[in-house]
C-alpha cells in the first residue's frame, strides 16, 4: 500500500509497516508520478477545506482532482475510488458540495473508472470536523 502527504513526518506511527508513504502533494502534479506507478486502484480522499490560499479551497479542490485525473490515466491506474458528499446536481448546493461534486467529475474526466462513495459526514483524527 502507498499513501502520498503533504507532510510524510505526520503520519510516523500511523501507518503499517507495509504501507509506502511518499511526499508529494495533489497540487503539483510532477510528484503524484512517482507514487502512481504499478498503482492498480487510486483512492482519492482530499479535501482543501480550511485551506489559507487566497484562490480558496474551490480552486484548489479543482485543481487537485484535474492534476490526479491526468497522472492516473498516464500511469495507468485501472479505477479510483473517491469519497464525495451528498446533494443533487439540481438543488441550491453550498460552495463546498459543490465542489465535491466538481472533484467528482474532474475524476470522472480522467476516463479511469470512478467508483463515488457519497457520505455525509466522515469525522476522523486529521479532519477538520473533528
Amino acid at each position: 500500500m502507498r499513501c502520498l502527504a503533504r507532510r510524510p513526518e505526520f503520519l510516523a506511527g500511523r501507518v503499517g509497516p507495509k504501507t509506502e508513504v511518499f511526499e508529494g502533494d495533489v497540487l503539483r502534479e510532477e510528484t503524484l508520478r512517482p507514487v502512481l506507478k504499478g498503482v492498480h486502484t487510486a483512492h482519492y480522499l482530499v479535501h482543501s477545506m480550511g485551506s489559507a490560499s487566497r484562490e480558496g479551497f474551490e480552486a484548489q479542490d479543482r485543481l487537485g482532482a484535474q492534476n490526479v485525473a491526468r497522472a492516473v490515466f498516464d500511469a495507468g491506474v485501472r479505477r479510483i475510488v473517491s469519497l464525495g458528499d451528498l446533494g443533487d446536481k439540481g438543488s441550491n448546493l453550498s460552495p463546498h458540495l459543490r465542489s465535491r461534486h466538481e472533484v467528482g467529475r474532474a475524476l470522472r474526466a480522467s476516463g479511469v473508472p470512478v467508483i463515488e462513495f457519497r457520505a455525509s459526514v466522515v469525522i476522523g483524527s486529521s479532519s477538520l470536523s473533528f
